[in-house]
Parts: structure tokens; sequence; C-alpha cells
């Protein structure tokens, strides 16, 4: 028997705790690295990344700015480029990570910005 990390078990029990309580909304999925973080908005049904945004575009990464500022920028180009295809209403999947910090500032820029979730 395989032991599973404490980070994969996070996030498998909150993705499915999640796709029980939200079935028709698409999912916006966090990946978070050590100097970077990305974005998706994904429609589970079709199983397709409808809108994306990364720290690894290159119109972020040429600005010098700290990893809380980046988190930032990418919740509001992801926000607006929802807008763009009428997309207003998710649920956030923080995947294995805490909502605490780069995650946090994220999602509350999110809000901010027109996505309800």
């Amino acid at each position: 028997m395989k032991k599973i990390s404490s980070k994969l078990k996070r996030k498998l029990r909150n993705r499915k705790k999640l796709k029980s309580l939200n079935f028709n909304r698409y999912r916006v999925s966090v990946v978070k690295s050590l100097n970077n973080l990305s974005a998706q908005i994904i429609d589970d049904k079709i199983k397709k990344t409808l809108v994306s945004a990364s720290s690894i575009e290159k119109d972020l990464k040429s600005k010098k700015v700290k990893k809380i500022e980046k988190s930032s920028l990418i919740g509001e180009i992801l926000a607006k480029r929802a807008k763009e295809k009428n997309i207003s209403e998710v649920y956030f999947d923080r995947g294995g990570y805490k909502y605490h910090g780069r995650v946090k500032v994220f999602a509350e820029t999110l809000r901010k910005n027109g996505l309800k979730f």
C-alpha cells in the first residue's frame, strides 16, 4: 500500500466536496510553485480549459514585482478574460494549498473584479 502525501489527500478531499456542491459552475483551479502562480477556469462537463492566466506570460514576466503582487495581477487578468467570455459564477478550487498567502490574495482579487464564488 502506498503512502499518499498530505497535500494530495487535501487536494482530493477538497475537490470531491466542491464537485458535489457545485454542478452548474465552472472551476477556478490554482497551481502554485515556488516562484510562479497559474490559474485556469475549467468546464468539468466537457473537460476543457476556457480561460487561463499565468505569471510566466511575457507581459507579467518582464515586470519585476513581488510574489504577492504577481498573484494579484494574475487575478485581475483572469477576471478580465472571464468577463470577455461571459463567465461570472465559478467555484474556487484551491487544490492542495491552504487558503493563505498568495492563494488568498488571488481569490480576493478575483472577487473584487467581479467573479462570484
